[in-house]
């Protein structure tokens, strides 16, 4: 019998039933609402976290309390405005409603928080956010990228792109396997014959560009046309399996140390995170 982990799914006296146990984990998938070139829906980041953060849960759950919450659809986009499409938040909107997420399942009764993100500029954000609300809340938050997880499997896997892009081969084979209805397969080659990356970003500094600086005429980056059902399982798998091996650290869900606390300043960490 499968155990049902979605939380939109869910009843409340069910999922006060999974608050209330030890250890409590709550899955926040984050996405985007942008531009995926003219071939996939604006829907596809959201769509790839929320895939591969239920296959995760479903593999847990038999043992970790877990619910995964509906995908949040709104990152940081704004390097995507010009393409169309796209609605964005800023990062103190963002970071709002990430806290007010954290305040809701702290009060639920939820012990952990894991976010699993599907998009690139929600990457630095995240980071700064999961740490301040780790922090304010005394609870465990853990934020991921599925595309960086296990680097060289998933290299193995694309056949004519080095790897996650934008709109790209991996993307496009995600959403053949979790949507295939959305996907437009015959702009594929449109997609990729119209690919210009007139700027060449330096490693080790950063800046804001826009998507029409990095990729002006079609917004994508990768080649779509390689792309299968049976390799977006792949993909999905993968990740899913490397979001199990995050779930189950003993290292990443200890409390987070108090560094806020009065006094904390005079001493040092031994004996205080009990």
């Amino acid at each position: 019998m499968t155990i049902e982990v979605e939380w939109a799914r869910l009843t409340a006296p069910e999922l006060r039933e999974i608050a209330g146990r030890p250890g409590a984990m709550a899955v926040l998938p984050i996405g985007s609402l942008e531009q995926h070139g003219p071939h996939l829906p604006v829907i596809t980041d959201t769509a790839s976290a929320s895939a591969a953060a239920v296959r995760a849960a479903r593999e847990i759950a038999g043992d970790i309390p877990v619910a995964v919450l509906p995908g949040l659809w709104l990152g940081m986009s704004e390097h995507h405005l010009p393409f169309g499409g796209t609605i964005t938040l800023d990062y103190d909107t963002l970071s709002r409603v990430l806290r007010c997420i954290a305040r809701s399942l702290k009060a639920l009764g939820f012990a952990r928080l894991f976010i699993v993100n599907g998009h690139g500029g929600n990457i630095d954000p995240l980071a700064v956010a999961a740490r301040e609300l780790a922090v304010e809340f005394d609870m465990p938050i853990v934020a991921t990228l599925p595309w960086g997880l296990a680097p060289q499997e998933t290299a193995a896997i694309f056949e004519t792109d080095s790897g996650a892009h934008h709109a790209c081969e991996g993307e496009a084979s995600v959403m053949l396997a979790v949507a295939p209805e959305t996907v437009r397969s015959d702009k594929f080659a449109e997609a990729f014959a119209n690919q210009e990356h007139p700027v060449d970003v330096p490693d080790g500094a950063s800046r804001f560009y826009s998507f029409s600086e990095r990729a002006p005429v079609s917004g994508t980056w990768g080649d779509p046309r390689s792309a299968t059902a049976a390799k977006g399982e792949r993909f999905l798998n993968l990740q899913a399996r490397e979001l199990v091996k995050l779930m189950r650290s003993d290292v990443l869900w200890t409390r987070p140390d108090p560094v806020w606390a009065a006094g904390r300043g005079q001493g040092t960490t031994e004996g205080r995170l009990k």
